[in-house]
């Protein structure tokens, strides 16, 4: 309408005016071009903001599978996968017959390590040109066709998925070495798994993880070889299988359970109900998780209790609690064989002697270890068996590493010493306390030996007396 008027004005010229308002025409003229000018601008602005808001709203819809798939070649280029996924899924919906668009998707998804993903992007591009066959690009068609399985079944067997592979290349009427070798190894380790031979499927399973299905996306295989290792004992083996599945597939169930149940083994309790505890939050009725759960709070509980009886010195309940914890499990060796050595030590409290060596033989005959022959060298020369108690020192100094060497050879000239003494005048013995005992239980038990032989209450024996009363004060 600004337009419209400044026109009308310009048409009509300068009306009348007085003589005082009368203006030169070429003053006229500019007031109306610069009149016509911002009239101009105006409509131009109006313009470009209503075009805006068009593209904004409008616009994305608007645009072509080709330009989608320009953007999100760009998006790639800028590594913003995300926005590259969302492109090429908009020019799919564009173009949901167009092959080319779900064979980008399946390059990106599988530079994003989707692998799974990238399978059914190729899948669905080689059901898409296998339709369009028929038509007038037929051979150019079948030739993406097949360039399109071969990409595919090589996926597959990467996957450990090889006999999928192997019957991919037979609809090619071709045949692959590696998805032949693949899937013949592939069927070996699931048999061995069948029959519970864990030592020739892991080795199988291996060699499929390792020369063959090498992305690393094989949740099912390397399940069964965590299983198999944990039926071997290799219990670091499970957790760092279990450990990979989980990376990628963080809701796998049965791989806290497994892994759980692995740390439990190696006597790792916290790391164990960490596992348990994991699962539970994503099925609170998971029965392995619950069962794995409730064993390990039973085992916990009852050494925790045996420890704090231990302190008070009520040793006779910890061992009550201590076997209790053992027997939820006896063949749990991580966590018997230590927990056996503080049953030792609370007999050995106890002055129980005999008891103490053969619970602590009971530890040495089922593997050696430098704290157990310890151990059994301090019980030995507890119950003066000197001679014995030195030959498990020095045992302990045979097989100790390098870092324990020089601890060892203290308690062997230690253990020296021990017998060399036990020949002569035994202090200990006379004062009834053991070698390693402390001033407070030396002084308790030479002034309760010193009122038991005093002369004065042995008058009927009172040589005897005299002789005791004598050598307890020397010792």
């Amino acid at each position: 309408s600004s337009i419209d008027k400044a026109a009308e004005t310009m048409m009509s010229g300068p009306q009348l005016l007085s003589p005082q308002q009368q203006v030169p025409r070429s003053l006229w003229s500019l007031l109306c071009m610069t009149t016509l000018l911002l009239s101009s601008i105006q409509l131009t602005i109006a313009s470009s903001t209503t075009s805006s808001d068009d593209n904004n709203n409008g616009n994305k819809k608007d645009l072509s599978a080709g330009k989608l798939r320009q953007l999100a070649e760009t998006a790639l280029m800028e590594r913003k996968f995300t926005d590259a996924e969302s492109y090429y899924r908009q020019a799919i919906s564009v173009e949901p017959t167009n092959s080319a668009n779900h064979y980008k998707l399946y390059n990106l998804h599988k530079r994003m390590r989707s692998y799974g993903d990238a399978l059914g992007d190729i899948t669905t591009a080689c059901e898409l040109l296998e339709k369009s066959e028929d038509g007038s690009n037929s051979g150019k068609n079948k030739n993406k066709t097949m360039e399109y399985k071969r990409i595919k079944a090589k996926l597959l067997v990467n996957l450990g998925r090889c006999e999928d592979a192997v019957s991919e290349y037979k609809s090619l009427n071709e045949v692959n070495e590696d998805a032949t070798n693949c899937a013949h190894v592939t069927n070996a380790a699931l048999s061995a798994y069948q029959q519970s031979d864990w030592s020739s499927a892991i080795q199988h399973f291996g060699n499929v993880l390792t020369n063959y299905a090498t992305l690393g996306d094989t949740p099912d295989l390397l399940f069964m070889k965590s299983q198999a290792e944990y039926n071997v004992g290799d219990y670091y083996g499970t957790i760092s299988d279990t450990g990979k599945i989980l990376k990628s597939y963080p809701q796998h169930l049965e791989a806290y359970q497994l892994r759980g149940e692995a740390y439990f083994r190696l006597n790792e309790m916290d790391m164990a109900q960490k596992h348990f505890r994991e699962g539970l939050k994503l099925d609170p009725e998971h029965g392995g998780c619950k069962e794995g759960h409730r064993l390990l709070k039973k085992v916990t509980k009852n050494d925790k209790r045996g420890d704090a009886a231990f302190e008070k010195g009520e040793y006779k309940d910890a061992i009550g609690l201590w076997w209790g914890a053992m027997n939820v499990d006896i063949e749990h060796l991580a966590f018997v064989r230590p927990t056996l050595l503080k049953v030792v030590r609370a007999h050995l409290a106890l002055k129980e002697y005999a008891k103490a060596e053969e619970e602590c033989m009971k530890h040495v005959n089922n593997q050696e270890s430098v704290e157990g022959l310890h151990l059994l060298g301090e019980v030995q020369s507890s119950a003066e068996k000197y001679q014995e108690s030195l030959r498990s020192y020095q045992r302990a100094l045979e097989i100790a590493p390098d870092d324990q060497k020089q601890h060892c050879k203290r308690k062997v000239e230690e253990a020296q010493v021990a017998l060399k003494q036990s020949k002569e005048k035994n202090y200990y013995k006379i004062l009834s306390v053991p070698r390693n005992a402390q001033l407070k239980e030396i002084k308790k038990s030479y002034r309760e030996l010193a009122l038991q032989w005093h002369p004065d209450k042995n008058t009927d024996n009172k040589e005897k007396a005299e002789q005791m009363f004598q050598d307890i004060s020397e010792a």
